[in-house]
C-alpha cells in the first residue's frame, strides 16, 4: 500500500506539471492535499559533528553511531505517540498528534543519549539537536512527508541548534494549551531569508 501511495503521488505530480490551464492544477493540487495532507507536528532529530566525525574516524564509524542512534530513537519515538516517517542520513524525521508529546520525547531522547554516552568512549558518543513545527503538510505512504513545517522544522534541528538543543517555532508553541514543567527561551531566527519566531525548550539534566 505504501509503494502504491507513492507512485500515485508522483503520477499526480507529474499531471500537476503537464497540465496545461489553471483550473486543471487546482483540481490536482486540491485532490493531492485531500488525499495525502494532513495537519501535525513535525519533528526533526539530527547528529551533530558528522564533518568533524567522519574526518576524524572515517565514514564506516559514523555509520555504525547512526544505526545505533536509529535502534534508540524508534522505541522512544512511539513512547510519547510519534510515527516515524523515515531515517534520512543522520537524521530521523518523525510526526506527532501534539506539541507536548513532540517535545516531551525530545527532550528523552537527549536524557537517553547523554546516559548511553556514559557506556561509551567519546569518539562514540552521540549528540543531537531537534526541531519542531506544526501545520499542514503531505504525508506519502508513511515514508515522507513535505510542506512548509518539514522545511522548518529541518532548519531549526539542522542548521540552528547546537547539540543538546530543541528548538520548537511558535506556531507549534501556540497549540499547547497545558501547563509546561520546562521554561521557554524565546528567539527570533532568520535563515535562507526566512525569519522563524521560536523558543528553546529549557529542560534540566539530571
Amino acid at each position: 500500500m505504501d509503494k502504491q501511495d507513492s507512485k500515485k503521488f508522483q503520477y499526480l505530480l507529474l499531471e500537476f506539471s503537464k497540465e496545461a490551464t489553471d483550473s486543471g492544477r487546482h483540481k490536482i493540487e486540491a485532490r493531492l492535499w485531500e488525499e495525502y495532507g494532513t495537519e501535525r507536528v513535525v519533528f526533526i532529530l539530527d547528529m551533530s559533528g558528522f564533518s568533524l566525525l567522519t574526518r576524524k574516524y572515517g565514514i564506516i564509524h559514523y555509520l555504525s553511531m547512526i544505526r545505533r542512534m536509529q535502534l534508540i530513537a524508534e522505541p522512544i519515538v512511539k513512547t510519547y505517540g510519534g510515527s516515524l516517517i523515515k531515517f534520512e542520513a543522520d537524521n530521523c524525521f518523525a510526526v506527532f498528534p501534539d506539541t507536548l508529546s513532540a517535545i516531551h520525547a525530545a527532550i528523552a531522547l537527549q536524557l537517553a543519549f547523554k546516559s548511553t554516552n556514559l557506556l561509551t568512549t567519546e569518539d562514540f558518543d552521540i549528540r543531537i539537536s531537534c526541531g519542531i513545527d506544526y501545520g499542514k503538510i503531505l504525508i506519502i505512504g508513511n515514508e515522507d512527508c513535505f510542506g512548509d513545517a518539514v522545511n522548518r522544522a529541518c532548519k531549526l534541528g539542522e542548521d540552528v541548534a547546537n547539540a543538546g538543543e530543541i528548538l520548537v517555532t511558535q506556531d507549534a508553541m501556540k497549540t499547547v494549551n497545558a501547563e509546561m514543567e520546562f521554561k521557554l527561551r524565546e528567539m527570533n531566527i532568520s535563515i535562507s531569508g526566512i525569519t522563524i519566531p521560536a523558543y528553546a525548550i529549557e529542560y534540566t539534566v539530571e
